[in-house]
């Protein structure tokens, strides 16, 4: 009875230690983190804004980043330019069609590891149009807070044309060129708490 007892425990400990020593699961903290754009405007300057409400999951194997995933969920309607009129406009049909679209999603479908860095490929969904694209990242740090748990830090950007989304309101200027530029840049800074 003892040895079987033994190999029992002894597996279970394997079990435990691989898990441990695999992926780890981390919330998106969003009050230590941000979603931030910017898009060219009347073909002299660029008007940036973020979104105050969104959630996430990064799954984090160092070892083995092709465990490793990311998803993550923004609320359409959340949009902030610091300017009422002109967030209203964006979360009308004209751009995000917030009601009918309340969210904008990524999934990663596999994490590649470059030299330095990562890149996660996956599907990216506004307006209900989904494209595939590649966000670079690069992990910031892991640290522990003062409360003992373990918070892991990222940074990612890329550039998307809003056409393809189907985000295609523009005006033309009477001077030429329209008052929208068609690529908008997207900036991530986060902080996610281990689960």
């Amino acid at each position: 009875m003892r040895p079987k007892k033994a190999r029992q425990t002894g597996i279970f400990v394997l079990v435990c230690c691989s898990w441990a020593a695999g992926a780890d699961t981390f919330a998106i903290d969003p009050v230590h983190s941000m979603v931030g754009f910017s898009v060219r405007h009347m073909l002299i300057s660029h008007v940036s804004g973020d979104f105050q409400e969104f959630s996430g999951t990064i799954v984090y194997d160092e070892k083995d980043p092709s465990k490793s995933s990311v998803d993550v969920r923004i609320k359409a309607a959340s949009i902030d330019t610091r300017n009422h009129d002109r967030d209203e406009h964006l979360r009308s049909s004209s751009f995000f069609d917030a009601a009918k679209f309340p969210e904008i999603t990524f999934a990663s479908t596999r994490i590649e590891k470059t030299e330095n860095d990562y890149i996660a490929h996956g599907q990216l969904t506004i307006r209900g149009l989904s494209k595939e694209v590649a966000l670079p990242f690069k992990i910031t740090g892991t640290v522990k807070d003062p409360w003992g748990k373990m918070r892991l830090g990222a940074q990612a950007g890329l550039t998307i044309n809003r056409q393809d989304f189907g985000v295609s309101w523009n005006q033309v200027l009477d001077g030429g060129g329209v008052e929208l530029g068609d690529e908008v840049k997207i900036d991530l800074a986060v902080e996610a708490v281990k689960q």
